[in-house]
């Protein structure tokens, strides 16, 4: 019994002098701010900076216009006006030139509201953009369009030639437009799939990857990026050049866009066309040429090759959120393409593979091209024959 007593007093007096000890710090209570003051804003080391600790109720009225001596002296440790002139855009001093690098001194960008959303950081809201918006659209446009052609091929199948081959031939592609054709695609499957993989890796490739393989490719593949890129400019203006001549509107291109090329329509007869049809003539000058033009230009902002251009963050920012909108556009536009001409249509493939096509084919699908090789307006033959490499003698021309 008496030994209870003491013990319960002992107890008692020992929580008695932690609850009075001055120096001592409850577990249940936040940290005692420093007492020293932290200097003001000039000359001062950003890293020895803590973050803004923003009371609950702040005694003083003219709380948000204290300076920093102020704030030392009511509440030491909070340093909120230096921090809130970091985030206003606020310059320090940078070693780098300014000509080289404009905002080397800028920490933060600057904070802006945009309308329907709160006040938020540039960069911030740049990342909004891409994560929320970017991102889930332009992937699910992607997936529209892959789950559409497997539809359209499963249930229609490929579109195949009616009658029978005749073995004779006709140049449809030259050796140099194989070439810049063959070069601009190369490139831009290269372009494509690592750039689908920065973009969408981390939901389908990090899990199974892990996190260190999946960054090895990520580096990999972005640096594949940007070097290829160049390559798709250059290729695409010389698929341009070659291909511009027949790609402009001409008679049947009305009818064809009408009856969709005769997919849906009955027997599965094409409408007559020229060279190129009116659909491979929406693909030029909506992918190659429009699409073209802004893909290469924001390329070219992004790895910095555009001379005179001040390369500030938000102009990176501005740029990588049209890249990356007008990519997935074309993506979605060329994935049509590569249907048609790869297993989408009998004979399509070879034609690019070899550069000739049989008369049968040229006749069903592109009947006016073909109809103005029998008139002797457009040669059957547009190169020397690389030797033994057709066989088949060339359609006579009338």
């Amino acid at each position: 019994m008496l030994r209870s007593l003491l013990l319960s007093l002992s107890l008692a007096a020992a929580c008695g002098a932690w609850a009075q000890a001055p120096q001592a710090q409850r577990h249940d209570e936040p940290l005692a701010a420093p007492a020293t003051a932290m200097p003001g804003i000039q000359g001062q080391n950003i890293l020895d900076v803590k973050p803004e600790v923003k009371p609950d109720a702040p005694a003083d009225p003219n709380y948000a216009k204290q300076s920093n001596g102020e704030r030392a002296q009511v509440q030491p440790g909070n340093n909120a006006p230096f921090w809130r002139a970091v985030g206003s855009g606020a310059q320090g001093y940078s070693s780098l030139p300014r000509s080289q690098a404009p905002e080397a001194g800028v920490l933060v960008q600057p904070f802006v509201t945009y309308p329907g959303s709160r006040h938020t950081n540039a960069g911030e809201a740049w990342r909004q953009v891409r994560n929320n918006w970017l991102i889930p659209y332009g992937g699910s446009l992607l997936l529209i369009v892959l789950g559409a052609i497997a539809i359209f091929y499963f249930t229609r199948g490929a579109i195949t030639q009616h009658g029978p081959d005749t073995g004779r031939k006709i140049e449809r592609f030259t050796p140099f437009e194989r070439s810049a054709h063959w070069a601009n695609a190369i490139a831009f499957v290269a372009l494509m799939l690592s750039g689908l993989v920065m973009a969408f890796g981390k939901f389908f490739l990090q899990p199974v990857l892990g996190l260190t393989l999946f960054g090895w490719l990520t580096y990999a593949l972005k640096n594949v990026h940007n070097f290829v890129g160049p390559l798709f400019v250059v290729s695409l203006a010389i698929v341009f050049l070659a291909f511009v001549r027949d790609n402009w509107p001409q008679k049947g291109d009305l009818q064809w866009l009408l009856r969709a090329g005769g997919l849906f329509g009955k027997g599965g007869h094409e409408p007559p066309s020229n060279r190129f049809n009116a659909g491979e003539k929406l693909v030029f000058w909506g992918g190659v040429f429009a699409l073209g033009i802004v893909v290469v230009a924001s390329g070219l902002v992004l790895d910095k090759l555009l001379p005179g251009l001040v390369y500030e963050r938000a102009t990176m920012q501005v740029a990588h959120m049209v890249h990356a909108a007008a990519t997935v556009l074309m993506m979605a536009m060329f994935l049509g393409h590569i249907y048609i001409g790869t297993i989408g249509m009998q004979g399509a493939y070879s034609a690019m593979r070899t550069g000739y096509v049989d008369e049968t084919w040229a006749r069903e699908h592109h009947a006016y091209w073909y109809d103005d090789i029998q008139s002797g307006k457009i040669p059957a033959q547009r190169s020397t024959p690389a030797g033994a490499a057709i066989t088949a003698e060339p359609v006579r021309t009338a």
